[in-house]
């Protein structure tokens, strides 16, 4: 009976442990409308950095660095990638980036996941959805998005990583419109 007693109470622990992480991430979350951030990105080995302004919902603008001006725009509904010679226009909700963009679709999937923690650092969540699968990770501290992995529209393994975020900014105006394709 003893043994069935203390099974039941460090079950009962590892769930309010659990609880209290996914409550600490999603308060988090709530708190944020907007958030800057600098990136490193391996998509396929070939490795890109720069600077990125994400708004909810579903607005993100991103410079990359050294690489011919390359931008990437989305204004919730379109995504475009535009370098100084090239022009990528595709529908947001065709893209992995719907899902990561989406703070209440974030906030869903976290209260019906199960995290994994990872070096005892990072919070892991493993998002399946319409045919993508994209992990998420938090920062087990900050309880602040950290990264995300998933395959794009290309089917090009792509991990990014996130640092010196700043949250809740006054933004400029315009800052999410879709450039012109010129």
């Amino acid at each position: 009976m003893f043994r069935y007693l203390l099974v039941f109470f460090f079950l009962t622990l590892t769930f309010n442990s659990n609880a209290e992480i996914k409550d600490k991430i999603i308060k988090n979350l709530n708190k944020i409308n907007n958030f800057d951030f600098k990136f490193e990105q391996n998509i396929n080995g070939e490795m890109a950095n720069g600077n990125c302004i994400i708004e909810y919902p579903k607005k993100i603008f991103c410079e990359y660095a050294r690489s011919n001006n390359k931008i990437l725009v989305s204004n919730g509904k379109s995504l475009v990638v535009k370098t100084r010679t090239s022009y990528y226009r595709y529908p947001l909700e065709k893209t992995p980036l719907n899902f990561i963009l989406d703070k209440n679709f974030l906030i869903n999937k976290i209260n019906e996941l199960e995290e994994r923690i990872v070096d005892k650092n990072i919070i892991n969540f493993t998002i399946i959805e319409k045919g993508n699968e994209i992990n998420i990770f938090f920062d087990n501290q900050t309880y602040d998005l950290i990264g995300w992995q998933n395959k794009d529209i290309y089917q090009n393994f792509n991990v990014t990583f996130i640092s010196s975020i700043r949250k809740n900014r006054v933004l400029k105006k315009n800052l999410f419109k879709i450039p012109s394709q010129n």
